[in-house]
């Protein structure tokens, strides 16, 4: 009996560490499935906090999840998953840009040059420096461009 619990926990312990990483490496696996598979669609997306759309970014570089912007409109915060190279558009959807505010009302000097550059750096370059030129003097009210025309600034085509 003694030599049956000793062959035992030797093929336990030689089992247990190919069966987890068999296991994680079917979830790593499932989880590319996933993401190449099911894209993330953005519908209609009128923005929000740049703090929250941050973390969604953060979140679609990591997974590497397809970014498709097929809704009718991508306005402010939404904008800034343009930068990320999973993403496609629509050539009709409307995107909408502005500069950084808080609630509609104009920020500091410093913290508006620290936004817009923030907000920037998740633009495509052309864009990118159009946004710093032109883009971010708007505070109220936007400024739309058509998916062709982001099209044409460098983001694939849905």
């Amino acid at each position: 009996m003694a030599s049956n619990k000793g062959r035992g926990k030797r093929t336990l312990r030689g089992t247990l560490p190919t069966a987890l990483a068999l296991v994680m490496g079917l979830a790593g696996a499932e989880n590319r499935a996933y993401a190449s598979v099911q894209p993330y669609v953005i519908n209609n997306d009128r923005g929000g906090t740049v703090r929250d759309r941050l973390l969604e970014i953060d979140t679609l570089r990591t997974t590497g999840q397809p970014v498709e912007i097929r809704g009718q409109i991508c306005y402010s915060t939404c904008t800034m998953l343009l930068g990320l190279p999973q993403t496609c558009v629509s050539p009709g959807t409307v995107f909408g840009f502005h500069g950084p505010s808080r609630s509609g009302k104009r920020l500091k000097p410093d913290e508006f040059e620290y936004y817009s550059e923030l907000i920037a750096q998740h633009y495509p370059e052309t864009l990118r420096n159009w946004y710093m030129k032109k883009g971010r003097k708007r505070i109220r009210g936007i400024y739309r461009m058509s998916g062709t025309e982001i099209i044409r600034m460098g983001v694939k085509a849905c």
